[in-house]
């Protein structure tokens, strides 16, 4: 399975996020931790706040080893049990 799609079917609670593009200007280049999700939402830790931010107006770069990733995040908007059981 190509790293993206693990990325996208995967658990992201823990990853760190960079927000690459987002209808609210003032969200975009924000780089923070997820610490929790929903089927809407992030919560990111971003300077030792948490911040909510909806999925899908954003879209959000996950770095994995060497290589950057840009996902919208329309493509993230499941439950998180429901997208890791779609990696099955």
């Amino acid at each position: 399975m190509k790293e993206e799609t693990l990325l996208v079917k995967g658990e992201l609670i823990g990853k760190e996020v960079r927000i690459k593009e987002c209808k609210d200007p003032s969200w975009v280049g924000k780089i923070g931790k997820i610490v929790d999700e929903t089927k809407n939402t992030f919560k990111i830790e971003i300077d030792g706040e948490e911040k909510i931010i909806a999925k899908d107006i954003a879209v959000f770069e996950f770095k994995i080893g060497n290589k950057t990733y840009e996902v919208e995040g329309s493509r993230l908007k499941f439950r998180p049990e429901e997208r890791i059981k779609k990696a099955r």
